[in-house]
């Protein structure tokens, strides 16, 4: 069975009740009901407040001075991470304030233009303000089901009864003493605020200029002033009203212009652009003010009428009379009531510390408590039945223990011996160098001695171990490599072929496949010799694990 909700927009000057359930894609309404208040501040709308239906569950709408709307932009991180981070930022702000504080938060649908991190949105309230809203509510017969911003009802609104597309909408909800703020792209919330300033500000301006009581300028503005930039007036009276009302219809004007200024800087998208506005609440009935906008503000500006998509045929036909006079101040309330009847809506749901904890305690802890008690019955069952395993157990973890312990001291000595034997290794390989070096620096002397032609004779003679790619000699494959530099004798006839007899018998001497590294300069007067003895044969394989490259 569907769930039926109260949504509840409290204002100055009226209270607006929409209740009823979601059913699909639309909202069935059952009551409806608008009640004229006198509030200074809002908490004391319920006061000698009744409806002529029962609340029930009901979601309560906070604006103005009640709540507080913020922004932080995080990196992303788990959830648990994100609630910890919240929690910061709300002591942080109760301390400065001193108050007790309630909140809740939900991220922005992901921004492209902020790559890495997420836009938090953080709505808070005083929990003095939000337990007296509690009881009054309790008064009237209602349970508090969650309190949310109107503001975020209002956006939950458009998105599950306005026409959305591909664009940017700014949705105003003008009251008497406060403005609700939503800009949305497409069907992505970007900004929502509650502004201070409202119809209240055109009431004052007409009672200033021409001097009037509040009773008598609210009567002048519906019955005479038209804000419509192309307006003609007919009656003086009206001319002098309407001039009177464009002042505070220009701070309206400003109100909704910085709006879109601050969520640039809020959410740092600098290029965002209108493409619409719409407007709701009591405010937005007044006549001419959509063109006075959309010529301030140079984008198309209508008033938003969700209703024509609410199912209303429960309501009865005084309600339903009540509904279509009152429908754009309660758009709010229509939204709250949608917002609670769908649990896939944009969820701020702000609790009072008490209700919080209680709900807590319901949903989780009774059902934590039950779980302990099973699972201490359970343990207990399972280790009387498990004492022979558990002896079994030991046991065998005694005999593991003595494995253990020789296989240990097995490993140890291995890695004392793998140590020595890497120790050895490297000892001997440079024992093997240097007996090596030596050894070829005495058999190059003596085939120089004997093979190299009487008109060359050798410069420098020296020996290293290193790479040499050209020998065959890769990196990490090091060895004794000498290297021989000799001069020829100026003006002698045929270097060259003298040369190359000597290089013959020098090859003729090296182990098969070795080859030594020459170069005879152009007039045959120098010479450069690389050799080395240890070189691999020409062709063959290098040694795996050796640098070699594996195919």
């Amino acid at each position: 069975m569907p769930r039926t909700i109260t949504g509840i927009d409290m204002g100055s000057r009226t209270v607006k009740a929409v209740r009823g359930y979601a059913k699909g894609n639309t909202f069935v309404m059952t009551d409806f009901a608008v009640k004229s208040v006198v509030a200074p501040e809002l908490t004391d709308g319920w006061k000698g407040l009744a409806f002529p239906f029962k609340p029930g569950d009901s979601r309560v709408g906070l604006s103005g001075r009640d709540v507080n709307v913020r922004y932080v932009r995080v990196p992303r991180v788990p959830d648990w991470q994100l609630r910890k981070l919240m929690r910061f930022e709300v002591e942080e702000i109760g301390g400065q304030s001193g108050a007790e504080v309630a909140s809740d938060f939900n991220l922005l649908p992901e921004l492209p233009e902020i790559e890495g991190e997420d836009v938090c949105l953080l709505a808070m309230a005083r929990e003095s303000l939000l337990e007296a809203h509690a009881e009054g509510l309790a008064r009237i017969g209602g349970r508090l089901d969650a309190f949310t911003p109107n503001a975020i009802a209002l956006y939950n609104a458009f998105l599950r009864f306005g026409a959305v597309e591909d664009e940017v909408v700014l949705l105003a909800n003008i009251g008497w003493d406060n403005t609700d703020v939503v800009i949305a792209r497409g069907p992505d919330l970007i900004f929502a605020r509650n502004l201070s300033g409202g119809s209240r500000l055109v009431d004052d301006a007409i009672s200033q200029r021409l001097d009037l009581s509040a009773a008598k300028a609210v009567d002048l503005k519906q019955r005479l002033v038209d804000l419509d930039p192309a307006a003609r007036f007919a009656d003086p009276n009206a001319e002098r009203a309407s001039r009177a009302a464009q002042a505070a219809a220009g701070q309206l004007l400003s109100l909704l212009q910085s709006a879109v200024l601050f969520s640039k800087s809020q959410v740092k998208i600098s290029g965002l652009k209108l493409d619409r506005v719409l407007l709701c609440g009591g405010g937005a009935a007044l006549k001419g003010l959509p063109r006075y906008l959309s010529s301030g503000m140079s984008v198309p500006v209508e008033l938003f009428d969700p209703f024509r998509v609410v199912d209303t045929t429960r309501l009865a036909p005084e309600a339903r009379d009540e509904l279509e006079a009152r429908k754009l101040e309660s758009v709010v309330a229509l939204g709250l009531a949608a917002t609670a009847a769908d649990p896939a809506a944009y969820g701020i749901e702000i609790l009072p510390a008490a209700l919080k904890k209680k709900r807590e305690f319901l949903g989780g802890t009774v059902w934590l408590i039950a779980a302990g008690v099973l699972a201490a019955g359970f343990l207990g069952w399972e280790a009387w039945r498990t004492k022979t395993e558990l002896d079994a157990a030991r046991a065998r973890a005694a005999q593991l223990e003595q494995q253990y312990k020789k296989a240990s001291s097995t490993h140890r000595k291995a890695e004392e011996l793998a140590t020595e034997n890497a120790r050895l290794a490297k000892l001997s390989h440079e024992l093997f160098a240097t007996k090596g070096s030596g050894e070829q620096v005495a058999r190059t002397l003596d085939w120089m001695k004997a093979d190299l032609p009487r008109e060359f004779w050798v410069t420098q003679l020296s020996s290293d171990v290193r790479a040499d790619p050209d020998l065959g000699i890769q990196r990490g494959q090091d060895k004794p490599i000498v290297s021989v530099v000799g001069q020829a004798r100026e003006g002698t006839n045929a270097l060259p072929q003298l040369y190359e007899s000597f290089l013959q018998k020098l090859r003729a001497r090296l182990p098969e496949g070795v080859t030594p590294k020459e170069k005879l300069a152009p007039n045959g007067a120098r010479f450069t010799l690389d050799l080395s003895l240890f070189a691999p044969p020409a062709g063959a394989p290098s040694p795996a694990g050796e640098g070699a490259k594996k195919p």
